[in-house]
């Protein structure tokens, strides 16, 4: 059973609420932001109905993804996400999203790190995945520091905003995770 909050040592990871839409479109409504995202910016109608797909905090089903606000001494600073993109397979996914004045403070890795642990003790998967924009450099430094390996580069794989664009795949299983 999913027990929330998660709390690491500086930062609490909780459930989504209605009242967070002005922070959820602050970050989501931002096109430096959402530049390396499938979603363009949102108009704050399209955040209030983006907001409400993460209203629901459950362990997430095949296909899935858990999200969760993340919030240090009070600030909201971002999103992290889990999905379980194969029961039978053990495989899940990570993703993170931050306001910009959050970067550089570690926030990202150890809120992130977190959604790891999430996968690996309580979805039972055997490796977890985070799969971004190549040139998403930030996210890939997330993912190395999480101790992910670079497994994938695949070039020109996906229409996004109206040009291919490359993927890179980080992935680490729980064998690793463990070390």
């Amino acid at each position: 059973m999913l027990r929330l909050p998660l709390t690491t040592a500086r930062l609490e990871l909780r459930a989504l609420t209605e009242d967070d839409l002005e922070h959820h479109h602050r970050l989501f409504g931002d096109p430096a932001v959402v530049r390396y995202l499938y979603e363009r910016p949102l108009t704050r109608d399209q955040a209030v109905a983006h907001l409400a797909t993460r209203l629901d905090p459950h362990l997430p089903g095949e296909g899935e993804w858990l999200n969760l606000g993340v919030f240090h001494e009070g600030r909201f600073l971002g999103e992290v996400g889990a999905c379980l993109r194969s029961a039978e397979h053990r495989q899940c996914e990570v993703g993170y999203i931050f306001v910009p004045e959050a970067g550089g403070h570690g926030f990202a890795t150890e809120s992130a790190s977190a959604m790891v642990d999430l996968c690996f003790d309580h979805l039972g998967a055997h490796r977890v995945a985070a799969r971004l924009d190549a040139r998403n450099t930030a996210s890939g430094a997330v993912a190395r520091r999480l101790g992910m390996r670079h497994e994938a580069h695949l070039r020109e794989n996906e229409w996004v905003k109206g040009e291919w664009t490359d993927e890179a795949v980080y992935a680490v299983t729980v064998d690793e995770w463990r070390r």
